[in-house]
């Protein structure tokens, strides 16, 4: 069910696309686009799509009304960040709040989900968890058969990339700096996907759906902090922290240039939020 919470992140994430004017278009149609989604894990039935459409209204409805408006307080803290001098501490506390507004969604999409659950056939939860399983064997075999020079690689292309779509193309000091993060961080593949494994085998003890099921999904989500592992959390506080640093360095040394690039960034998400809150409203 995680995996499948992670699809309805898909309502902040579109939020938060770089602006265009298509934005708008694509949230307004997330009723069509996630059961779009959700047919890569399994197939519904007519009257399940039906369910899933009923049971998704109030939930986007809830997203616009009361989300929407806590993106537009995270952008008032980065044009505040921008401002002067940007810490590391104030990156953390960005990504913090974008954090918080991911377990909101989980929350309020288990509920939807466990209505959907409810209603699949054996056969559709075997192949549910079937596909479960493939990919996490896909994972593995793109994942783990990285050398560490080229772990480091993707890590510092992934960086690159997404800072040069909010600022613009770097300059070779940027870059450098974001090469000594990537360098930096603690290889976190095969520990990411160790907690995976074992949350896929309490997930498909859970979804053998015995009496009191949901229950124990709900306890599931509410208890994951107790069963991460401790060295996991060592390896995403030490990354986090790495990361951070350099976004601020990086934004600490930005060009004019760059500086219009990223406002207008901002700009447009903040268009494209009160567009879809005004929206709501009518």
């Amino acid at each position: 069910m995680k995996l499948m919470a992670r699809l309805l992140a898909l309502g902040s994430l579109l939020a938060l696309l770089p602006g265009c004017s298509s934005t708008t278009f694509l949230y307004n149609r997330l009723d069509f686009l996630i059961p779009w989604y959700l047919r890569d894990y399994v197939d519904l039935e007519r009257s399940q799509k039906q369910l899933l459409d009923v049971e998704l209204q109030p939930f986007l409805e809830w997203h616009r009304r009361e989300e929407l408006p806590l993106y537009l307080r995270i952008l008032d803290q980065m044009d505040a960040a921008l401002e002067g001098e940007v810490t590391t501490q104030q990156v953390a506390d960005i990504a913090a709040e974008f954090q918080q507004a991911w377990l909101r969604i989980e929350l309020r999409a288990l509920e939807w989900m466990l209505v959907l659950g409810e209603e699949l056939s054996d056969e559709q939860m075997a192949d549910f968890l079937d596909n479960l399983r493939e990919q996490q064997e896909e994972y593995e075999e793109e994942y783990l058969t990285r050398t560490d020079e080229e772990y480091v690689e993707e890590a510092y292309e992934n960086l690159r990339d997404a800072v040069q779509d909010y600022m613009g193309r770097l300059d070779w000091g940027q870059r450098a700096i974001l090469e000594t993060a990537a360098e930096s961080l603690q290889r976190s593949d095969s520990i990411w996907l160790e907690e995976r494994g074992l949350w896929q085998q309490r997930l498909e003890l859970t979804l053998q759906r015995e009496e009191g099921w949901q229950q124990a999904m709900r306890d599931s989500l509410a208890r994951r902090d107790e069963t991460t592992s401790e060295a996991y959390l060592q390896v995403f506080k030490h990354n986090s922290t790495i990361i951070f640093e350099a976004l601020a360095r990086v934004l600490n040394t930005r060009s004019d240039s760059q500086e219009r690039k990223l406002r207008g960034k901002l700009d447009s998400f903040r268009d494209d939020l009160e567009t879809l809150i005004a929206q709501g409203q009518g």
